[in-house]
């Protein structure tokens, strides 16, 4: 399993300040322990129509361009 950087350094808060508003939505989603459990458990082969990740998506208010 790949380590995920520490997002409590220092280093990485100077990043943060440069991000869009998407790029921060992002990074504050991925850190929150639910999302990444939901994230876990939807197949990396995701299709279209896939349950899982339709109900991953609109609990997260998620949408993917095609």
């Amino acid at each position: 399993m790949r380590k995920r950087p520490d997002w409590r350094s220092p280093n990485y808060a100077e990043v943060l300040k440069d991000l869009d508003r998407a790029g921060f939505a992002w990074e504050f989603l991925r850190r929150n322990p639910a999302y990444r459990k939901d994230y876990d458990g939807i197949s990396e082969d995701v299709d279209e129509g896939n349950p899982r990740a339709d109900a991953a998506c609109e609990r997260w208010g998620l949408s993917f361009r095609l």
